[in-house]
């Protein structure tokens, strides 16, 4: 790997990133092609459902007799909990229900080391049921609840201003949290707060193509996406879209699964590697990407080293079903990867 200079991450400050987005429980649940179709759901995209699609499903998946698991999610939430157990300070804020999933969720979080700003709603709390085909590919229905009943006025201000790092999810974008990113995204700017961003879903990607644009364009330093997301916006492949993306803010990464991932820097490109990975569920795995470059960046840690602790990160994700990230070593994968010699 070719050296390139460090990203710059405001050093004064004394939280690594704070999240925001949508507390999700995660219902994970082995699926077919077949059932799928059955359940009119499009393969690895995300469907958002209302109350009532979502109970509806869920009684479809008991008749089943299917097994179902359940761990805490939502894209952000995955991403500070892996920086909290990499060592990071981290802060989640969102809103969940006044329940016993709420409950578990906020334990979950205290126990990966992450500071919940978590306020309460009336609303269930959110739930990902979470579909994993033979082939490892994931398919989600979503019933957002009480995650989408955040307010500009949850925000604190100076949690944003302390954090080097403001991480968001393109999810928001669709619904009245789009005023909360906005909101967040203000504050980040007028405090020097670097902002990244995950594009999340081609389908997400389809529908608010124009003002994804204008937020790369306009607000957004780190944008994450694989090589799915990536070409559905771009309409371009691997570097080529990864080209489009760097006009677009200082830092784009793209990830391209087993071959690794691509980033880009002020202009100049590297390519990390993948470790191997027995793939079981791709849940969480650009999650758990953007967790160890997010880490490895807050840390002054060089390009190369922040996108294989990434990768490594999530190659270890991937071998198991959910986002169990109390079940792997990452203390080991982060000594690993800081021990890793840079050529």
């Amino acid at each position: 790997m070719r050296k390139v200079k460090q990203m710059n991450t405001p050093n004064t400050k004394t939280i690594d990133v704070i999240g925001i987005g949508s507390p999700l429980m995660d219902f994970l649940v082995q699926a077919d092609d077949k059932n799928l179709i059955e359940w009119d759901l499009r393969k690895g995209e995300m469907h958002l459902v209302n109350k009532e699609k979502a109970e509806l499903l869920l009684h479809k998946l008991h008749e089943s007799n299917v097994t179902i698991e359940h761990c805490p999610g939502g894209s952000v939430a995955n991403t500070m909990r892996a920086i909290g157990l990499l060592g990071g300070k981290v802060i989640l804020c969102g809103k969940v229900g006044n329940d016993e999933h709420a409950n578990l969720y906020i334990e979950a979080m205290n126990a990966h080391h992450v500071h919940p700003k978590l306020h309460r709603h009336n609303a269930v709390t959110g739930h990902a049921l979470t579909f994993i085909t033979p082939d490892s590919q994931r398919t989600f229905s979503v019933h957002l609840g009480a995650a989408i009943e955040i307010e500009p006025s949850d925000l604190e201000e100076q949690d944003i201003a302390q954090s080097k790092i403001l991480h968001l999810e393109a999810y928001q974008v669709e619904g009245k949290t789009r005023d909360v990113m906005l909101e967040a995204i203000r504050f980040a700017k007028k405090h020097n707060t670097l902002i990244s961003l995950d594009l999340a879903d081609p389908g997400l990607i389809r529908r608010n193509k124009d003002f994804l644009h204008h937020l790369l364009k306009e607000y957004i330093d780190i944008v994450f996406a694989n090589e799915t997301e990536a070409k559905e916006f771009t309409d371009k492949d691997d570097v080529h879209a990864l080209t489009d993306l760097a006009k677009l803010c200082s830092t784009a990464i793209v990830k391209i699964g087993p071959d690794g991932s691509l980033i880009a820097h002020e202009g100049e490109v590297i390519m990390a590697p993948a470790f191997h990975a027995k793939p079981v569920d791709t849940t969480g795995a650009g999650d758990t990407y953007a967790a160890g470059f997010l880490y490895g960046i807050t840390h002054d840690w060089p390009l190369q080293k922040a996108a294989a602790l990434g990768s490594l990160m999530a190659a270890r994700i991937v071998e198991q079903k959910g986002v169990r990230l109390d079940r792997i070593d990452v203390t080991k994968l982060r000594t690993q990867i800081e021990d890793m010699e840079i050529i």
